[in-house]
């Protein structure tokens, strides 16, 4: 009988392992970005209330019907440099019609996802930057920042490749345009 060679384990396959085996303490939230793994403290009051005035926005003026999720796990493993990306959007839009939440796994595929959100906390940066990397290279259609420390929004389209090929950022006060699936002006007016 010949032994069967076993593929040696890569230092980002065994980061991947520890990251998947970790227990994270109650409100924390642990994510794999870039290959650092990343653990948050639970959001302030503020952060909580951007999330949910986009949600209720979405809910009422958006053309098709949509579903939301926060804090729902996404593996975002479509090649890239960083192929096994596991992120935790603030939030989660998708078509109703689809139902990708019900029945999900903890870390769910990104397919069919319409649009993340990310409002930034104690890891700005990471949000501006890495977050939005993972979601380019993952696939996902829409990415929209709201950036606290800068009093703006910034709506990312079209990815390609490791990012963005399009942003438009506006202030806290001015109408964002939300395309297609949603196809209605987000009113950032309460965000002042």
């Amino acid at each position: 009988m010949t032994a069967m060679a076993h593929e040696p384990l890569t230092h980002s396959d065994v980061v991947l392992e520890g990251f998947l085996a970790l227990d994270t303490p109650e409100g924390f939230r642990a994510e794999l970005i870039e290959g650092e793994i990343v653990v948050t403290p639970p959001p302030d009051g503020d952060h909580e209330k951007y999330i949910n005035l986009l949600a209720k926005q979405v809910y009422r003026m958006s053309e098709t019907d949509m579903d939301f999720s926060g804090n729902k796990g996404l593996k975002l493993a479509r090649g890239g440099a960083c192929p096994k990306n596991h992120v935790v959007p603030d939030g989660t839009f998708a078509p109703s019609s689809l139902d990708l939440f019900g029945g999900a796994e903890p870390w769910m595929p990104c397919d069919g996802v319409a649009m993340v959100v990310e409002v930034t906390s104690s890891r700005a940066t990471t949000d501006r930057e890495a977050k939005r990397r993972c979601y380019a290279r993952g696939g996902v259609p829409l990415y929209l920042l709201v950036d606290r420390e800068l009093s703006s929004l910034t709506l990312f389209g079209e990815p390609e490749g490791d990012d963005y090929l399009r942003a438009v950022k506006g202030p806290f006060g001015k109408p964002v345009a939300l395309p297609e699936p949603f196809g209605f002006e987000l009113d950032t007016s309460e965000f002042l």
